[in-house]
């Protein structure tokens, strides 16, 4: 009796290095390719906004049509559909008589909660999940998930020297699909997005899609920038002084196996240094944070973190506006938000001063600084963005409490002729920062 599998892409947006589609290819005799397109963002909590920025939106729309190029070559395509995996999934189980459904293992709780439920009602299915967006599997890892290191200090020690497997070559075949190709794009920008970065005239700093990102990973090696990366990481602007892994890392059209690969030959070639460790060095941050987010789960959402103490912060809603559109008395963070809001992009750097300014100077609920990253960051990943922001917050992973950044002092040192501040208007911006006081009150600055 033939076997029909249905194959659910989600962070995995890439035929390169995909253990899991290689054994879906070996598994079954048909095979619909699935991409589930929630009408909202992956939301977590009441924060979250509504729907991702039009940059993301763009992003992603990008790096489906690339995939669904790429499965041309193989005679497949890829099912776009709208609606959640809960609703859809169901669907097609029932219309197709599919006997195995295969989805990577995800960082996100709303996504494992998901997975999860499915398995439950539909005990009769064989349901696949593999680790294909971590260097190491959890089963590789030298100690159980509930006992994951309380720092990344300790993590790092634990897994630094452990030996990550070469990543694997796409698929030679995959087995046909018995469903039509059918027009997906315009459902896309009609009934989905309604709002296209082209009608927005953004320009998104990066091109969608797992053969841009294999370019944009040849290219930076072959520049030979790896070698300076540790000097030049903290800058805020241009293309150069990072890696600019992060969009394709973010949704899966990179496979993080495959980076590190790259990096390899490179030292190999060229000579390891400083630089090229500490390339690794933040792969190895990145994968902290998705084993942080597996382990604590809903609690990577809660004001409270993974600790026990609330912070002591209120929502200004006129401060979250003012932060959100640059128009705080702090021209750093002022730059940094009008770079984000107009390239879907924020350097690392960039990230650390305005969720520190949001927590520290505004006096805001951490959890809405990191929903707007949410919507707005290209390479949003639930767990980097969420464990980071829980990091500067003081209810994270950090031994050391809130980190607090002085304002001043890193403008000195980052952008101390002013040249970034001035190309995104960071220095204009209303001279008062609050007009209304937390209760929406008019402040009478007369009587003051």
């Amino acid at each position: 009796m033939a076997t029909t599998g249905l194959f659910c892409f989600s962070t995995d947006l890439r035929l390169d290095n995909n253990a899991l589609l290689l054994q879906a290819a070996a598994q079954v005799d048909k095979l619909i390719c699935l991409y589930c397109a929630e009408p909202t963002t992956l939301s977590h909590s009441r924060q979250a906004p509504n729907r991702p920025s039009a940059l993301r939106q763009q992003f992603l729309f990008e790096t489906l049509c690339d995939l669904n190029t790429n499965l041309h070559a193989y005679n497949q395509h890829l099912q776009v559909m709208v609606g959640s995996t809960a609703d859809i999934i169901p669907q097609l189980i029932t219309q197709h008589n599919i006997s195995h459904v295969y989805q990577s293992n995800s960082a996100g709780h709303y996504e494992r909660s998901q997975w999860d439920s499915l398995r439950k009602n539909y005990p009769y299915i064989e349901f696949v999940s593999l680790d294909t967006q971590t260097l190491f599997s959890q089963s590789e890892l030298p100690f159980a998930l509930d006992q994951l290191p309380d720092t990344f200090s300790k993590f790092r020690k634990h897994v630094e020297k452990l030996t990550v497997k070469a990543p694997l070559s796409p698929p030679q075949t995959l087995p046909p699909s018995p469903l039509k190709e059918r027009e997906w794009r315009s459902l896309w920008e009609a009934s989905f997005y309604a709002i296209s970065a082209r009608d927005t005239g953004l320009v998104a700093a990066f091109d969608g899609g797992e053969s841009a990102g294999r370019k944009h990973l040849d290219r930076y090696f072959k520049t030979g920038l790896a070698r300076t990366y540790k000097e030049t990481r903290n800058g805020l602007d241009g293309m150069d002084y990072s890696t600019k892994f992060s969009p394709w890392l973010a949704n899966g059209s990179l496979s993080v196996q495959r980076i590190l690969s790259e990096l390899r030959s490179y030292e190999q070639q060229a000579g390891a240094n400083d630089s090229t460790y500490w390339i690794y060095f933040e792969l190895l941050w990145r994968e902290y944070f998705h084993w942080y987010a597996r382990k604590h789960r809903a609690k990577l959402f809660r004001p409270e973190g993974i600790t026990q103490l609330k912070p002591k912060t209120a929502f200004y809603a006129e401060r979250f506006a003012k932060w959100c559109h640059g128009n705080t008395p702090y021209p750093i963070v002022n730059a940094c938000m009008k770079q984000l809001n107009a390239s879907g992009y924020m350097s690392n750097r960039g990230r650390q001063l305005v969720a520190s300014c949001f927590v520290h100077e505004l006096n805001l609920d951490w959890r809405f600084g990191a929903a707007y990253m949410e919507q707005q960051l290209i390479d949003y990943d639930v767990a980097s963005n969420w464990g980071n922001w829980q990091y500067l917050a003081g209810v994270g992973a950090d031994p050391r409490g809130h980190r607090r950044f002085d304002l001043e002092k890193q403008t000195a040192m980052y952008d101390p002729k002013g040249a970034f501040i001035r190309r995104w208007q960071g220095d204009k911006f209303t001279a008062a920062l609050d007009s209304v006081d937390a209760s929406d009150w008019p402040i009478d600055r007369k009587l003051n």
